[in-house]
């Protein structure tokens, strides 16, 4: 009797040594690790593969670098929320992150048209160099007051210059033009007489095919065509004057963001900068595609046309106007945009030095 209650007990503490030894496997350090869930509204609707793609990617690179303990869930514009008021809402704490344009809060602050892109400014390259330089302080300074946390998103640049129902030949062809475009470069038109108009990127091929407007502008060949733009407008014009630049935004409610804890808070950083780096490398790569696509299959119903130097030379002079007066907009749009032009010409020595001899090169 006494050897049964011997192995009794025995076969008892090996069981519960096991399953001591499971937990400790299932737990590494014990201590179970915080699991954290996120929600992403974006302003783009779910055929921007590129764009939406973006704000999936940077979901999917999240989730595998923490092995499964931040996860966040990202919705399209329209699906949670219409897709201006991403902003708003990850402000407010009503979602934790957003993915956008910058241009798109102008009318709250006009500093932020200075972060996505301005008239004949900087390019992608040199928007991610800002950025790391004084452009992130100072964007952190802009959305501080709203407690959000912005991070750089994927550049989407060189732009196209629109799609237009007639050809434009001088600058006097944009008197009466009611046209979508965002940013300083809707106000530039504006000087010229037309009539810009700001829609989310879903409505835009209505509008343009229902003559609500006459023009449109998105981005280029590849997201462009996704829209069905080519269905709406024959003359396709280039370059994008307005956005040379491009970069999106992702946002963060601060409150969430700080509470992160310290690894998470890191892998999310990483992640957006991955991300931004893809998403500029994969921009390019499908607009080569679309671009061939633009001159052969769709050859003879889309025209593919250059701004004639003269209406270039004159939309940047109003460009120039309207970049003074919309810096002096608010105390820190006068920062930020002095720093920027700052390091235009900083950057512009040595783009021309690096590059620009080169390029004119292979041109003549």
């Amino acid at each position: 009797m006494t050897m049964l209650k011997r192995r009794v007990f025995l076969a008892r503490a090996g069981t519960a040594a096991a399953v001591t030894a499971a937990t400790v496997l299932d737990a590494p350090g014990v201590i179970a690790q915080p699991r954290v869930q996120w929600r992403m509204s974006t302003a783009w609707p779910p055929q921007l593969d590129n764009l939406q793609g973006s704000a999936k990617q940077l979901a999917r690179v999240v989730e595998e670098m923490s092995g499964g303990r931040f996860s966040i869930e990202v919705y399209p514009g329209g699906q949670i929320m219409p897709p201006f008021e991403c902003f708003g809402a990850t402000s407010k704490g009503t979602i934790e992150a957003f993915m956008a344009a910058s241009s798109y809060w102008s009318a709250t602050e006009p500093a932020t048209d200075w972060f996505i892109s301005i008239p004949f400014g900087m390019d992608p390259q040199g928007m991610a160099i800002w950025y790391q330089d004084e452009g992130r302080r100072l964007w952190e300074e802009t959305y501080a007051p709203h407690d959000v946390i912005p991070r750089l998103g994927p550049g989407f640049a060189p732009q196209m210059g629109g799609w237009f129902r007639k050809k434009i030949t001088s600058i006097a062809d944009y008197k009466g033009l009611k046209m979508r475009i965002a940013g300083l470069g809707s106000k530039v038109i504006a000087r010229a007489g037309a009539a810009p108009v700001l829609t989310p990127a879903a409505d835009i091929y209505a509008a343009l095919e229902r003559g609500v407007i006459d023009a449109a502008e998105w981005v280029g060949p590849h997201d462009d065509l996704k829209l069905g733009l080519q269905n709406t407008a024959r003359y396709y014009y280039y370059p994008g004057w307005h956005e040379p630049g491009t970069v999106a935004e992702f946002g963060f409610n601060r409150k969430a963001y700080e509470t992160l804890p310290a690894d998470l808070r890191r892998i999310l950083d990483l992640a957006t900068t991955a991300t931004q780096s893809q998403g500029l490398i994969d921009f390019h790569a499908k607009n080569v595609v679309a671009m061939q696509r633009l001159k052969t299959e769709l050859k003879g119903k889309v025209e593919v046309l250059q701004f004639p130097l003269t209406v270039l030379r004159e939309l940047r002079k109003l460009a120039s106007e309207v970049i003074r007066e919309q810096s002096e907009k608010s105390p820190m749009a006068r920062k930020v945009s002095a720093s920027s032009a700052r390091f235009q010409a900083q950057l512009g020595a040595w783009d021309q030095v690096a590059q620009g001899a080169y390029h004119q090169f292979l041109k003549g």
